[in-house]
């Protein structure tokens, strides 16, 4: 394996374990670690009522993760590629709309990943 396809295989794989964060975030720590994360974007009185909702997004999170690490365990290299770029631009679709609709912070934390991968799988 040449060393772009090395660092291709690292950062899918970093973004596969950035989601396992989301999930355990959203799914496990939306009252004690959420409130701090995002104190500036959601009143400390919300997060009790919205624990549903960010568990329900922790579960999406969980399912791009999965779907990344899958990639990792694929032989075959076209179905390789392109289970890499649909995840991927779930990832990065996710990071934009984020980032219009929560903090441009996100776009940096998430889709930036994503769209540097995405990159990376176009020039091999």
């Amino acid at each position: 394996m040449n060393s772009m396809k090395f660092l291709l295989q690292i950062l899918i794989s970093l973004i596969a374990i950035e989601h396992l964060g989301f999930l355990w975030l959203e799914m496990f720590a939306w009252e004690t670690k959420g409130k701090k994360i995002f104190r500036n974007t959601l009143a400390a009185d919300m997060f009790n009522p919205t624990k549903g909702l960010a568990a329900n997004q922790g579960l999406y999170n969980g399912f791009l993760s999965a779907g990344l690490i899958w990639t990792l365990f694929i032989s075959d290299n076209i179905w390789k590629i392109n289970i890499s770029i649909f995840f991927l631009y779930c990832v990065m679709v996710a990071g934009v709309y984020g980032a219009f609709t929560i903090t441009k912070k996100i776009f940096f934390v998430q889709a930036l990943p994503a769209i540097i991968a995405l990159i990376l799988i176009l020039v091999l």
